[in-house]
């Protein structure tokens, strides 16, 4: 069996930036084991798999695993499915629907910007955890929980010079992983994103944690529209709009390769 590949970088205007994923073009679903050997052979943080649906020219469904877990939701590897299928599969299209375990996903392209429809997870906050502070080297001013941990500092260079535990990260659980986020000096906002627990120590830049980022930051700073910056070591750029029970998330994707894997 011949499977189409696609590495794509996402939120990114050139490669070796934003955030690598792997897409994979089935025609109908595999086993989830076999789905899941191939998300730990690519060894990226996400594999998306696209199936086309029935009687439709722009509607797929689309899942997502880790090298170690399927997810429920994915930012940069929906941003890269969509950039796939506007890129070679159907270039005349302006908006393509995936379904998924997290509901139907929308994806515009205004050029070469693409922007997701993505639910809002509005972040509660928790009491301190005793150890938080130790995993991450740096006492937090607030902590909040959706479906990642939010941990909120003062200031970006805190943000950008954290040198966390992964062990002791390890310790958090119920959460997909640990968000870190701070106002930024250029942008509105900066952040990183932890999760060891599925194979993942830190994602260079997580389209899902800004459905909390962006519901926060918008009431922080008492604005809908924001720009925000991911500082990992490959760095990701991402457009915000907080639209009540949705966030719209915006940025841009570039093809790293193209081939095919033999099952």
């Amino acid at each position: 069996m011949k499977i189409p590949f696609f590495q794509v970088d996402a939120f990114s205007r050139k490669v070796f930036g934003g955030n690598p994923a792997a897409v994979c073009l089935l025609s109908s679903w595999l086993a989830d084991e076999t789905l899941q050997a191939i998300a730990a052979e690519n060894n990226l943080s996400e594999t998306a798999f696209l199936v086309p649906r029935a009687n439709s020219n722009n509607s797929y469904e689309l899942r997502w695993f880790t090298p170690l877990v399927e997810v429920d939701l994915c930012g940069h590897a929906t941003l890269a499915s969509a950039f796939v299928v506007f890129s070679f599969l159907a270039s005349d299209l302006s908006s393509v629907y995936f379904a998924t375990k997290s509901g139907g996903l929308t994806v515009i392209k205004k050029g070469e910007l693409l922007s997701m429809d993505f639910p809002a997870s509005e972040p509660e906050p928790v009491k301190s955890i005793s150890y938080l502070p130790q995993a991450l080297g740096v006492e937090p001013q607030e902590i909040l929980k959706s479906r990642d941990l939010l941990v909120v500092f003062p200031d970006e260079a805190t943000i950008r010079y954290l040198k966390p535990d992964f062990e002791k990260l390890r310790k958090v659980k119920d959460v997909l992983g640990i968000i870190v986020t701070a106002k930024g000096d250029d942008v509105d906002f900066v952040s990183r994103f932890f999760a060891p627990n599925v194979g993942v120590p830190e994602d260079p830049v997580t389209g899902s944690a800004h459905c909390t980022l962006i519901p926060y930051w918008a009431k922080k700073l008492a604005k809908k529209r924001l720009h925000a910056w991911q500082l990992s070591k490959r760095g990701g750029e991402l457009f915000g709009e907080y639209l009540g029970e949705r966030v719209k998330i915006s940025g841009n994707a570039v093809l790293y390769a193209r081939g095919e894997l033999y099952l």
